[in-house]
C-alpha cells in the first residue's frame, strides 16, 4: 500500500486537524501547509523529499537540532526500560538523576523540581505554588500578580491574566485573576523601574509576585531589554517581600549566550520555569524549581501539600532524554558553538536593521528580530508575507504580526545559518520593496 500524497494527507488534516493559533476559515481555503515526513539536525524535510531550514527550531524547542542522535540513544535505550509510571508516591532513576543535574545548572538557592508537561503548566506551577504559599504563611490576601506589557507566559486560563498581549487574553478577560501589567523596560527602562518601584511601594501589602521573561518578551515581539531590570526587580522585590517568578521557558538553556538569561544580571528568582529545550524538542517536558523558602512553606501536616500534578509529569522518557540534554551541553560545547553563530546572527540583524521600512532591530545570543513597520501589532501582515517568501526559497519561520525573527537551534550548522539569514535578508527586502 503507497503513502498517501502531500495533497491527499492536506486534504484529510483539513477535514480532521484544528491547527494552533491558526485562522482555519483562511486555512481552509487557501492554506498548503508543508508536510513534514523527517528531520535532521537544522533542517525539515517534506513528503516530497523538499529540504528547509528551519528558522525557529520548531516553536523554540529544537534547541539541540531535530533528531540529535544522543537523544534519540537516550530514548531508545529509556523506552526498552520503562516508558510511564507516576511520579506520586514513587520514583525513578531518570527523574532523580535529571532533578540533580538541573538543580547542579539552576540559579544559586533553587534546590527543589517541580515537573510537568510544557511551559504553560510550568508557569501554572509557578503561580499556583505562589498563591499557596502566601496563603499557608497567613498573608491569603497576597493574591495580585504583577507581569509587563506585552508578556507571555503561555495558554493555560492561569497564566492568561500574565499575558500582556491583548489578541491572546481579551476573550477570557472576565475569568482572570487579578493581575496589573506594568510598563515594559523593553520600552523605556527608567520608566519600567520607576513604575514597578511605584506598585510595590503602594501595594506589597496584596501582591503576591512578580512574573517576569528575563530579557526577551518572545510571543510579545521578540522585546529585548537590560539585564539592569532584573537587578532592580530582584532589589525590590526582596525589600518589599513579593515573590520573583521568571519564566525561562524560551529564554533558558543557552537561547540569550547564558544557560539561563537571569545569569546575565547575576540574581536568583525564588521561583524558575522551564521547559522547551529542556527536552531537546523530543517530548513534552518541564520542570518548576523553588527555593528553600519556597519549599518550607509546604511542610507540615497533609493539609499543607501542593495538591497539583499531571499525568505525565516526570514521566521517565522524558527525564532520561532531558538528563542526556544537560550531557551534550557539557560535551559538545554547545554554548561556545553558539557564541560563535551569535556573531553571524548579528551581522545579518544589523544589515536588516538599515533596510527602509524596517523601525527597528534588536539581537541578544541566538536570537534576532525585525520590526518591519510602525506598527507592532500581532495580527498584522508584513510578517506573514515575509514568512512566505522565506519558504519559497527553503526556510521555515513564523512571523509574530508584523515582527520576523529567527531563533534557530543552538548549534545549527555555519552554512546553514548563513543561508537562513541570505534568506530572511532577501524576503525582507521583496516584502518592503512591494510596499507602497
Amino acid at each position: 500500500m503507497s503513502a498517501p500524497s502531500r495533497d491527499e494527507l492536506i486534504a484529510l488534516d483539513k477535514k480532521y486537524v484544528w491547527h494552533p493559533y491558526t485562522p482555519m476559515e483562511a486555512y481552509l481555503r487557501e492554506g498548503r501547509p508543508l508536510v513534514i515526513e523527517r528531520a535532521q539536525g537544522a533542517r525539515l524535510f517534506d513528503v516530497d523529499g523538499r529540504s528547509f531550514i528551519d528558522g525557529n527550531a520548531s516553536w523554540w524547542t529544537s534547541l539541540l537540532g531535530h533528531n540529535h542522535p544522543r537523544l534519540v540513544a537516550a530514548l531508545t535505550t529509556q523506552a526498552h526500560k520503562l516508558c510511564h509510571t507516576a511520579l506520586a508516591g514513587m520514583t525513578h532513576q531518570p527523574a532523580v538523576e535529571f532533578a540533580e543535574r538541573l538543580v547542579a545548572r539552576a540559579p544559586v538557592g533553587l534546590e527543589h523540581v517541580f515537573f510537568s508537561d510544557n511551559g504553560s503548566t510550568a508557569v501554572e506551577a509557578s503561580i499556583k505554588l505562589a498563591i499557596q504559599y502566601w496563603y499557608q504563611r497567613g498573608r491569603p490576601e497576597k493574591t495580585h500578580f504583577l507581569s509587563l506589557e506585552h508578556a507571555f507566559h503561555g495558554d493555560t486560563l492561569g497564566v492568561t491574566a500574565l499575558g500582556g498581549v491583548e489578541a491572546f487574553r481579551k476573550p477570557f478577560s472576565a475569568l482572570t485573576m487579578p493581575t496589573t501589567h506594568l510598563p515594559s523596560p523593553a520600552d523605556d527602562l527608567d520608566r519600567a523601574v520607576t513604575a514597578l518601584r511605584r506598585e510595590l511601594e503602594n501595594g506589597a501589602a496584596r501582591t503576591c509576585a512578580l512574573v517576569l521573561e528575563p530579557l526577551i518578551q518572545g510571543a510579545g515581539g521578540m522585546r529585548i531589554y537590560s539585564p539592569e531590570y532584573l537587578k532592580e526587580a530582584r532589589a525590590l522585590t526582596q525589600r518589599y517581600d513579593v515573590l520573583l517568578i521568571v519564566d525561562e521557558v524560551f529564554t533558558g538553556y543557552g537561547r540569550t549566550g547564558r544557560f539561563w538569561a537571569v545569569d546575565h544580571a547575576g540574581i536568583s528568582p525564588d521561583i524558575l520555569a522551564t521547559a522547551k529545550g529542556l527536552s531537546g524538542g523530543l517530548l513534552p517536558f518541564a520542570a518548576t524549581l523553588v527555593n528553600e523558602r519556597v519549599f518550607q512553606g509546604f511542610l507540615g501536616d497533609s493539609s499543607r501539600a501542593f495538591y497539583y500534578g499531571h499525568t505525565f509529569c516526570g514521566n521517565p522518557l522524558g527525564a532520561a532524554i532531558a538528563r542526556e540534554v544537560l550531557a551534550v551541553y557539557d560535551e559538545e560545547d554547545v554554548l561556545g558553538q553558539a557564541a560563535k553563530s551569535a556573531a553571524i546572527l548579528a551581522a545579518s540583524f544589523d544589515r536588516i536593521g538599515k533596510l527602509a521600512g524596517v523601525s527597528g532591530a534588536r539581537h541578544l545570543g541566538m536570537c534576532g528580530a525585525a520590526t518591519l513597520s510602525n506598527d507592532p501589532s500581532y495580527l498584522g501582515e508584513l510578517g506573514r508575507r515575509v514568512c512566505q517568501a522565506a519558504l519559497e526559497r527553503g526556510a521555515y519561520m513564523r512571523p509574530l504580526g508584523n515582527v520576523v525573527y529567527l531563533t534557530p537551534p543552538l548549534n545549527t550548522p555555519e552554512s546553514d545559518l548563513h543561508e537562513l539569514c541570505r534568506i530572511l535578508e532577501e524576503s525582507v527586502s521583496e516584502v518592503l520593496a512591494s510596499e507602497p
